[in-house]
């Protein structure tokens, strides 16, 4: 079958790969719709970088087993049509239209949908998925609009840790994929004042279509001259940034990290000592949060149509990835096998 894989740093075609086969307990489906996250991105930019951080992570247990002189599969924000079970495995009937999250049970074990050299992601014709994670899609949900209740997860996962309140003040820091998703999920919920920082015009015009009554050029200076929030979203994961809120926020402000820092960062614990700043560092979802996710896209309470600025199939990955470095040209690129 066909799919788009990592090597050497790039996404390659390929019309050769072997079609997987469903064990018992899973299903084979037809990929619908996958999106391009930003993770994706950096792991092909610095996947050695990630491999060797998540074994620190993993203190010996394994961390991330990935041989970055292979293939790699990759793709975690999909929509899918069943096509055919396990044996032994009841589940949906074939051609029921599902999302899941992304995460595949197997004999060997829980195989997370990410960077594998084996199990195969959305950047493909077909995938395997778990029976008892399927989430049917909706009728009526857009497939296109399914595919990104895994990026929307994440943004209300922020959103839900930072236990905000509807008259609280919300500051994003970063209009990103993720910025995007936490500044959505605050609308969701109600927030009655919501900013949104960010270099990019493109994005801060992303911003204001997704829900932030307020949208401010961070290259204009500190977006602290401008507002008292109680509530701060780190969505940009770059050194200096959390050392910057700390110093900035006013006393009592709640910082919740949503930016992925690779590099080694320096803070300052004194200016978050001083105003008894809470700091919460947040990842991924859990499966509640996911089908709320899903639920908030069928009902209408997020519309996601902004964020999809380009749309591929499998053999214009490679094209894809490099156009997703220039913020003012693309959000989201969708691959639809």
């Amino acid at each position: 079958m066909r799919a788009s894989v990592l090597r050497d740093g790039r996404m390659v075609y390929r019309d050769d790969v072997p079609d997987p086969v469903p064990e018992p307990g899973q299903v084979l489906v037809g990929v619908r719709a996958c999106g391009i996250c930003g993770s994706d991105l950096h792991f092909a930019a610095h996947g050695a970088d990630v491999v060797a951080m998540t074994a620190k992570v993993a203190r010996g247990t394994g961390g991330m087993d990935v041989d970055l002189g292979r293939d790699i599969f990759m793709g975690h924000e999909f929509s899918a049509e069943v096509l055919a079970a396990g044996p032994d495995t009841e589940t949906h009937k074939p051609g029921t239209l599902v999302t899941s999250l992304p995460v595949l049970l197997s004999a060997k074990g829980v195989e997370p949908i990410v960077y594998s050299n084996s199990t195969i992601g959305g950047y493909a014709e077909r995938m395997l998925l778990s029976a008892p994670l399927l989430l049917p899609i909706p009728n009526g949900l857009d497939l296109k609009h399914a595919a990104l209740t895994e990026p929307m997860a994440v943004g209300l996962h922020a959103v839900n840790k930072s236990n905000i309140a509807v008259n609280e003040t919300a500051l994003v820091l970063g209009c990103g994929p993720i910025g995007i998703a936490i500044v959505a999920a605050l609308r969701a919920r109600g927030v009655e004042t919501i900013v949104a920082s960010d270099f990019s015009p493109k994005r801060r015009e992303l911003a204001a279509a997704m829900g932030a009554h307020q949208t401010l050029d961070a290259g204009q200076g500190s977006p602290f001259d401008s507002v008292k929030p109680a509530v701060v979203f780190e969505a940009v994961g770059v050194p200096g940034i959390i050392d910057d809120v700390l110093l900035r926020a006013r006393p009592g402000t709640r910082l919740v990290v949503a930016g992925v820092c690779m590099q080694p960062d320096t803070v300052h614990p004194f200016f978050a000592i001083a105003k008894e700043i809470s700091v919460q560092f947040v990842l991924a979802y859990t499966p509640d949060e996911f089908a709320d996710s899903l639920r908030a896209l069928a009902e209408g309470e997020i519309d996601v149509t902004p964020l999809i600025t380009g749309e591929v199939g499998l053999d214009g990955v490679g094209q894809a990835f490099d156009d997703l470095a220039d913020p003012e040209r693309h959000c989201k690129i969708l691959v639809t096998p």
